[in-house]
């Protein structure tokens, strides 16, 4: 799994936010001392986070070393120890809630992930992430994304067209903006958003390559499916709940996009308990 490039400058500003001037607390530690303890989950999930951990500890000191146990992607279940670290104490426990918070986090969005690529797994539905992600770990988030067997949509305005409801009116109609997105970036596939039976098919006159059906009731989506006949690749997208979710994989669609695998997930329980 390809790592993001900006682990450094994630781990660089989570660092400086937390330990600002110094910790004075650490500072009560004598500056020799050595300390050696475990990371261990005391949750269910998913584990990822592992080069942020590593990043944090690595910015800190560099005579810390830790041994993983798990690779990121990996189940993790309630007690089981993650990794064994060791190294100046000082260096440990400013880095502990940075180290940790990356973990929980990134492990928070690859369990639900993975969880929602299980339900659909009979089908042939590929689960997709969206930009609904937190600030400044979009980067982070999309790699945990994938790490849990689902793929990243778009990674932000830049790489790939998304023509939705507002860029439609701006450009005075679904084939007029089609047609500049081809011009503009020719070769670049083009994605548009349809809300209803009637725009779809203007969107597939207009040959896009990818459409996406926006809030589409089961049976509009189950009809999309059949009237595109292999014309585009169509995206079911928009108020997708959990127990929506499999029944939208098997209306045939190719892909289903949720925001919630970003922004609704819950901090899977790590904590980093120092040998006595």
């Amino acid at each position: 799994m390809k790592i993001p490039s900006d682990v450094k400058k994630d781990v660089q500003i989570a660092l400086a936010e937390d330990i600002g001037s110094g910790d004075i607390t650490a500072a009560l530690i004598p500056s020799d001392q050595q300390a050696q303890g475990k990371i261990i989950c005391k949750d269910t999930g998913v584990l990822c986070g592992i080069p942020w951990a590593d990043e944090t500890f690595r910015q800190l000191d560099s005579n810390i070393s830790i041994s993983w146990h798990v690779a990121d992607g990996d189940p993790i279940e309630m007690s089981q120890l993650l990794c064994r670290i060791k190294g100046p104490a000082r260096a440990i426990m400013s880095g502990e809630r940075t180290a940790l918070n990356f973990l929980q986090t990134l492990s928070a969005t690859a369990t639900q992930t993975a969880t929602l690529v299980a339900e659909i797994s009979h089908t042939a539905a590929t689960l997709l992430d969206t930009r609904k992600t937190l600030p400044g770990m979009r980067a982070a988030q999309k790699y945990a994304v994938r790490c849990a067997g689902a793929k990243n949509h778009r990674m932000g305005l830049f790489d790939n067209y998304l023509i939705k409801e507002n860029h439609i009116a701006s450009c005075r109609g679904i084939a007029e903006a089609i047609s500049s997105a081809r011009l503009l970036k020719p070769g670049k596939p083009v994605e548009i958003e349809v809300r209803d039976l009637k725009q779809l098919e203007t969107a597939l006159q207009a040959e896009a390559d990818i459409i996406m059906l926006d809030n589409f009731p089961l049976s509009d989506l189950a009809t999309a499916v059949i009237r595109n006949a292999g014309r585009a690749k169509l995206e079911a997208s928009g108020g997708i709940e959990a127990g929506q979710l499999v029944k939208i994989a098997e209306t045939g669609v190719d892909y289903i996009s949720v925001g919630a695998i970003t922004k609704h997930c819950r901090a899977i329980d790590l904590s980093l308990l120092i040998d006595s």
